[in-house]
């Protein structure tokens, strides 16, 4: 290469990373005051603080729980759920479920909705909520359509005479390189005609749960990425700005809710993200650092620690709350155990609640296999005490087994209620000590330890296992 092709092809490196690295002005989406009902029992209404899920009380709530895909396509292998999960659920102290639903489903033919799959979503939003759960409506995308084998887009909303190549199953990598797949998506990408019908597909949805406070929020959208676009300018370029839309779209008909705002699909490749001036947004990550995502796990937990320290710090650009929406591993590996745990500790260090993929599946994820049979050390593992909801000033860790230790410290609050989502169907009745004598009841049906916490009190409160 001569002196001349040299040069050019150094202003080409340098226009080209300009391109991809220069920054871009912040997005402003509109959001109308807040029209809120009465809340549902015991579900109250959630808005996002100071990088914080809080409730109407103003305390601090943490949402842990799964991922259920029971009304997806059949193409995804749906497993449905029963009284036995619902319940099993509430009393290992979970208390939200990322619901995932599909377009496909809702909007079979352009511009015609499908109210009958709409009830059969709420239905299951009242079952989880009768059992003490929030719902996330999770829109999902997965190979891009049924179409292809995969989920999300109808049939009508993918490109003809594209073939569709896959290099492995849809249900792993392999269909990133199907070029039926990558044309649609990329076409959804780059226009605004199938984004304006999936907007107002959701307006459709939205105005169905606006005046539900069981339901926490919207996923707008699961796990976009980029091929063939370049990763970073496809996030500046093509994600922020499509969800600065969605939210003013979903936002005229339904301000009330939380907006779940997934990162890139592009695993531990930073997400650029660009602000996003509203209310109530929760950076909603997937996070497979080792399970899916290369290198593999050897059971060092440092490379866990330094990307959810990243995505801490992707979600106060945004700026929102910290939300785990998809994590997993499969049970049966080698290590599997030491990377939940380094998983859910480091979730814990950042405040994060979570989501694990899935409850109930066929393959290998589930906690419950499509014949009903639980991985009890895998619950077990997941089902740690924690501090549900509470008032600035509480603080809690695990002075044992994660499991089946939690200790709550009490500092000078204002006073409110704490509530522990307590593990009783993995680690029966709680054991409390306290180093003060503030008030306490259990609620065996719930599984869940409220503590009336006096102003200006300042106490210790250990539960432990009573197996």
């Amino acid at each position: 290469m001569g002196p001349r092709l040299r040069f050019l092809f150094l202003v080409f490196v340098v226009v080209f990373a300009a391109w991809i690295f220069v920054p871009v002005p912040a997005l402003t989406a509109t959001v109308p005051p807040l029209s809120r009902p009465a809340a549902e029992p015991g579900l109250p209404w959630l808005s996002v603080r100071d990088g914080r899920i809080v409730d109407d009380a103003g305390r601090t709530v943490l949402l842990r729980g799964f991922n259920a895909g029971s009304l997806l396509e059949s193409t995804m292998y749906p497993v449905a759920l029963d009284a036995t999960d619902l319940s099993v659920m509430q009393q290992s102290g979970f208390d939200v479920v990322r619901l995932p639903i599909a377009w496909s489903e809702l909007e079979p033919q352009r511009g015609r909705f499908d109210d009958a799959y709409l009830d059969r979503i709420a239905a299951m939003v009242r079952e989880l909520n009768v059992h003490g759960m929030y719902v996330v409506l999770d829109m999902h995308s997965l190979g891009w359509s049924p179409a292809y084998g995969g989920s999300g887009a109808p049939a009508w909303a993918t490109l003809p005479y594209v073939p569709d190549i896959h290099f492995g199953p849809v249900s792993t990598i392999g269909w990133l390189l199907s070029p039926a797949i990558n044309a649609s998506t990329t076409y959804f990408w780059i226009s605004r005609d199938w984004q304006s019908e999936l907007l107002a597909t959701w307006r459709h949805v939205a105005a169905r749960f606006r005046d539900d406070s069981g339901v926490a929020g919207y996923d707008v959208f699961n796990e976009p990425h980029a091929l063939p676009l370049p990763p970073l300018r496809f996030d500046k370029d093509e994600v922020f700005p499509f969800y600065a839309r969605a939210i003013d779209a979903i936002a005229a008909v339904d301000p009330n809710h939380l907006f779940f705002l997934d990162n890139d699909f592009a695993g531990d490749i930073p997400t650029w993200v660009v602000p996003i001036r509203a209310p109530n947004l929760v950076y909603a990550v997937h996070f497979y650092t080792g399970s899916l995502v290369p290198p593999l796990f050897t059971g060092d937990p440092l490379p866990l620690s330094v990307h959810v320290k990243e995505l801490a710090r992707e979600a106060a650009q945004l700026p929102g709350a910290l939300w785990v929406g998809e994590f997993s591993i499969d049970p049966a590996r080698s290590g599997a155990p030491a990377w939940i745990r380094a998983a859910l500790d480091n979730f814990e260090a950042h405040g994060a609640g979570w989501a694990w993929w899935q409850w109930r599946e066929i393959g290998v994820w589930g906690v419950r296999d499509a014949q009903g049979k639980f991985k009890d050390q895998l619950l077990r593992l997941l089902a740690r005490p924690y501090v549900q909801a509470a008032p600035v000033g509480v603080i809690s860790h695990h002075p044992g087994t994660p499991e089946t230790t939690l200790q709550v410290d009490v500092k000078q609050t204002a006073g409110g209620s704490v509530v522990v989502a307590w593990p009783r169907y993995t680690a029966g009745t709680p054991q409390v000590r306290s180093s003060c004598s503030v008030p306490y009841t259990w609620d065996a049906a719930t599984a869940r330890l409220v503590i009336d916490v006096p102003t200006g009190s300042t106490c210790s409160v250990e539960l432990t296992s009573g197996r």
